[in-house]
């Protein structure tokens, strides 16, 4: 595992641990809704009586996952964790934007004035330039923001979202680590998780 200034050519690959319990979804269109029937047998398990809203969980993963694919998006998971009765309902998409649809900032900090200026014309959140152990320095997005049921599976509860924008080395392209969960109440902590999974990126 070399840091991010040792490469003199653009990384082969990135790696990141995620915790147990969080489901991949393939973004291949291929194999999209393999993935998909698997994780909606997996949520099902042992309940015969709401084929319903199987169905309709498969309709949303589906339209998740294609938008996903159609922004650039490499990987998918969705958290299958609880604690007791309660869900930790959380995702994480990593993506990498087209050069085209990318501002043109050569480093981090600039990345972060930009954003921030973003930020300050009604789009809240907290944007700072932090340093990532291995994969280098970065800038991390937080905002909270009012439900959107109709691209968010139905949720009605505010949603937490965590971004964090990685330039790949030797590359004018970056590495975007999407973080978002709607359980209010424990973002905090959540936010927290999100945080530790980001600091495992590394590049081979």
């Amino acid at each position: 595992m070399k840091n991010a200034d040792a490469f003199a050519s653009p990384p082969a690959d990135y790696h990141l641990l995620v915790p147990d319990g969080w489901f991949q979804i393939s973004l291949d269109p291929h194999e999209r809704d393999r993935s998909i029937m698997a994780l909606a047998d997996l949520q099902f398990r042992g309940i015969d009586n709401a084929p319903h809203l199987k169905q309709e969980l498969m309709r949303d993963l589906q339209k998740k996952a294609k938008s996903a694919y159609g922004i650039g998006g490499t990987e998918l998971y969705l958290s299958l964790l609880t604690v007791g009765p309660v869900p930790l309902s959380s995702s994480l998409l990593i993506s990498v934007p087209a050069a085209d649809e990318w501002p043109a900032c050569s480093d981090p900090e600039e990345l972060a004035e930009h954003l921030a200026e973003r930020s300050g014309h009604g789009r809240q959140g907290e944007v700072e330039v932090r340093t990532l152990e291995a994969a280098g320095r970065a800038v991390r997005v937080r905002r909270r923001a009012a439900p959107d049921p109709e691209t968010q599976m139905g949720n009605t509860v505010p949603t937490t979202t965590v971004t964090y924008y990685v330039p790949i080395p030797a590359t004018e392209r970056w590495l975007m680590l999407s973080f978002s969960t709607p359980v209010d109440p424990l973002a905090d902590p959540m936010v927290e998780l999100f945080d530790t999974v980001a600091g495992t990126l590394h590049w081979s």
